[in-house]
């Protein structure tokens, strides 16, 4: 490992990163390499408990100062609040604060339920957005939100997702207007070999990768900005 690789992993040793929805998935690959660098993880489930302790004792292994796992329903207000709160009592800040968690339907619209809809909606955009509200308080270096090359184009049977995903780069170009301490990020992913795509597509290790470099200032990017995946991992 180089000195500049190095000096990487001693800025981010011991900071607090929250990443929603890791215990699968892209989340969990960016609960690994965080703990790589010796951050303190915190990995949030909703309804996969067993894959988050899981995920925390491999973070742990892989050299986490700490790796602890919160129950959070981004759908449910008191779920946010409590969650957040748990995360800033626990660790006393958030350093890092990844909104990864995210539902996709494959439908066209006329055939999805309302329900499908909300929790689309709920999940990808308003969810987003209330835990970045409540986690303000505490966040010290960065916010990553989760976007998606569907926010940049436009996606037969994809449409209420789409929607979603424009949304949260909106949100994060004008969240980085309100905080100028602040670094804020959309990362927009293609196509990911995770459950949401049958697990077809770019292996979530290398996104996390990209969720690392930006984090960490590698790509020295101004707030706000897109970090498309592609652009950085072939």
């Amino acid at each position: 490992m180089g000195q500049a690789s190095n000096a990487v992993m001693e800025s981010l040793k011991n900071k607090v990163v929250l990443i929603t929805g890791s215990s699968i998935g892209i989340g969990r690959e960016d609960a690994f390499r965080f703990s790589q660098a010796g951050c303190k993880v915190a990995i949030t489930y909703y309804k996969d408990r067993e894959d988050a302790e899981k995920t925390a004792k491999k973070c742990t292994d892989l050299g986490a100062a700490d790796a602890f796992v919160f129950y959070l329903n981004v759908m449910d207000d008191t779920s946010i609040k409590t969650a957040v709160r748990q995360v800033a009592d626990r660790y006393g800040k958030i350093s890092i604060l990844i909104n990864n968690a995210g539902v996709i339907v494959w439908r066209r619209l006329e055939e999805q339920e309302f329900d499908d809809i909300a929790s689309q909606i709920r999940t990808n955009l308003e969810g987003l957005i209330k835990v970045t509200k409540e986690c303000l308080p505490f966040v010290q270096d960065t916010i990553i939100n989760m976007a998606s090359g569907a926010g940049l184009t436009g996606y037969a049977d994809l449409t209420v997702y789409c929607a979603t995903k424009w949304g949260v780069r909106g949100f994060t170009k004008s969240l980085a207007e309100e905080l100028p301490k602040i670094k804020v990020y959309a990362v927009n992913p293609g196509a990911i070999a995770t459950r949401m795509t049958d697990f077809r597509g770019m292996a979530p290790e290398k996104v996390a990768e990209v969720v690392f470099n930006l984090a960490s200032g590698k790509y020295r990017l101004k707030s706000g900005s897109d970090v498309n995946v592609w652009d950085y991992v072939r």
